[in-house]
């Protein structure tokens, strides 16, 4: 029968569709089945040499990569490199994977799919499928289409995947020759896509890259080319205007960790500014969690109550994100991992919110970071940041030039964010439409040349 399906401008329709019985998969192709996944190949469920933590299961040696669901991301295909090998006795008591095999994560990013592009073992958080009768790479596709295993093995809020639930999925099927044509198709169109997403995060990284030193510039040497220069002494400040004062943070501010204190959190209350407050420029409580008043007094104790003016700054995990108290907020306390930087009246916060952002600060950090895994920084290290100050009234001239041009930069940066996310958006849909037969692509044959641009990837 003819079934009524999502319209294309560049690929056809089958001519015949029948009703799937399956919400993710609609109607499908008449000629299609609709198969559970169990009935294609068994689903395994990947194991861990105990502790995975004991050096003797590792071997850079080793012929096995360990997969972690860290290595398989939204974006890969093939699993072409991980952080390390496992010893001849870790491999044996994992499970290996040949080149070319598919798994898929059901534990922490659940529902991601990867192919091995080298021998691998995976552990419990993945599953893989032995004794597959379809390509592998189709399957891949169902999966990275991201309808077929939503709302499926939910425990409270989270995805909660296993080998029945996989095994239990439904998707729809015809001849390999005709599944082999939709993967080649996707693998060519999503390519294309691929390569304009990156071109975009290059032009992100670029323009980030160019914030960042016009920041640097104007909170270091100023405004004026023309200014006559001095040694500051420092080697982060490079020479700066003569009548600049460099010095560190703590002669022109006060800082002040938070409270060490674990407070109890409530539905209704004040809130706590922790490190996700402050990742903007300007202090965000919106999600903050809530305490109760017993907990907020004890937690502004030792003035470290925040006023407008102040800035919060994260020293713990994502360091050095800093944002500034405004005028009106609502009163809040310190979280954890945070500190506060109030600062003298002779100093302007907006400058030193700039420089806190600039490749100035961020080269010492470096450095004063301690912790392999867990970056922090001790409140010491913040208050000896090296800062080079101008006069009050030319800290305002910078902070309102820096306004001016760094918008547009941000205007950049958030347009090139925006395409990312149509183009996206487009590769999903796009791959689910191939998947579920919503579109026909057994004719289609990939073009000798491609002048593709965005507008036509996005239409």
């Amino acid at each position: 029968m003819n079934g009524p399906v999502a319209k294309s401008r560049k690929y056809p329709a089958h001519s015949n569709y029948q009703e799937s019985g399956e919400k993710w998969l609609g109607q499908v192709p008449s000629h299609w089945d609709v198969i559970q996944i169990k009935h294609l190949s068994v689903v395994k469920r990947g194991a861990s040499p105990r502790p995975i933590d004991d050096l003797k299961y590792f071997d850079e040696d080793g012929e096995y990569v360990w997969t972690r669901i860290a290595d398989v991301t939204a974006s890969d295909v093939y699993l072409t490199k991980a952080p390390q090998r496992l010893s001849d006795l870790g491999s044996s008591l994992s499970v290996k994977l040949e080149p070319e095999s598919l798994f898929l994560s059901i534990a922490g990013t659940v529902g991601k799919p990867c192919i091995t592009g080298m021998k691998a073992c995976i552990h419990d958080g993945f599953v893989y499928f032995p004794e597959l009768k379809i390509p592998s790479k189709f399957l891949f596709y169902v999966f990275a289409g991201e309808q077929a295993y939503k709302g499926l093995g939910k425990f409270g809020t989270q995805l909660n995947l296993n080998t029945d639930t996989v095994g239990g999925i439904k998707i729809g099927c015809t001849t390999n020759k005709e599944l082999e044509a939709i993967v080649g198709f996707l693998d060519h169109e999503t390519a294309k896509i691929d390569t304009l997403i990156e071109k975009q995060q290059q032009l992100i990284k670029l323009l980030k890259e160019k914030r960042q030193s016009v920041i640097s510039h104007a909170v270091t040497k100023g405004l004026n080319p023309n200014a006559p220069m001095r040694d500051s002494g420092v080697e982060w400040l490079g020479d700066v205007p003569v009548h600049w004062v460099s010095c560190a943070l703590k002669y022109c501010s006060q800082i002040v960790d938070c409270k060490h204190i674990t407070a109890e959190f409530f539905d209704e209350g004040i809130p706590l500014a922790s490190i996700s407050e402050v990742k903007g420029w300007h202090v965000n409580l919106a999600s903050a969690k809530l305490t109760n008043k017993k907990y907020y007094l004890d937690l502004i104790g030792g003035g470290r109550k925040p006023e407008p003016g102040d800035i919060i700054y994260s020293r713990n995990a994502t360091v050095g994100e800093a944002a500034l108290v405004t005028e009106g907020m609502h009163d809040f306390a310190m979280g954890q991992d945070v500190c506060l930087i109030r600062l003298d009246q002779s100093v302007l916060s907006e400058y030193i919110l700039y420089v806190l952002k600039s490749g100035v600060i961020s080269n010492q950090l470096d450095l004063a970071m301690v912790g392999s895994t867990f970056k922090r920084i001790n409140v010491d290290d913040i208050r000896n940041f090296a800062v080079a100050l101008p006069s009050y009234e030319g800290q305002v001239e910078i902070v309102k030039k820096l306004t001016q041009t760094l918008g547009k930069y941000d205007t950049l940066v958030v347009n090139a964010e925006k395409a990312i996310s149509l183009m996206a958006e487009r590769r999903t849909a796009l791959i689910s439409a191939a998947v579920t037969g919503k579109i026909d692509v057994r004719n289609w044959q990939a073009p000798e040349t491609s002048n593709t641009n965005y507008k036509e990837v996005a239409a």
